[in-house]
């Protein structure tokens, strides 16, 4: 079994920055790629940004040149570095992870709040 823990969320002023993180535990034998989703009220959850294990990246444009995605793969843990939040960035934020137990499968987290305040 595979387990995903975020921390981080908060409430934190327009302009201001978050950092949200994501470690992963359990029978893990390696990690594709993992990654940040957000999902508003009444709203489908959309990509925030992915990191594979090669290191490639890609980021919704909505956050692009503010948000950045890093992993510590000894740590199998996941980072997303919020600076110059708007108040449309605040939502509930979800880890993701393709990880492979024997089979290759999906997790998530159980979700963070982010609050920007204008």
């Amino acid at each position: 079994q595979v387990q995903l823990v975020e921390s981080g969320g908060g409430l934190v002023q327009a302009g201001g920055s978050l950092r949200l993180s994501c470690a992963a535990s359990g029978s893990i034998r390696s990690i594709n790629a993992m990654g940040w989703y957000r999902q508003a009220p009444v709203k489908q959850r959309e990509l925030v940004a992915i990191i594979t294990s090669g290191g490639m990246t890609n980021y919704a444009d909505s956050v692009k040149g503010r948000f950045t995605i890093t992993t510590d793969n000894a740590k199998n843990t996941v980072y997303l570095q919020m600076n110059t939040l708007k108040p449309e960035d605040t939502t509930v934020y979800y880890c993701n992870a393709n990880i492979r137990v024997g089979y290759l499968e999906t997790y998530w987290g159980q979700g963070t709040q982010v609050t920007v305040s204008s």
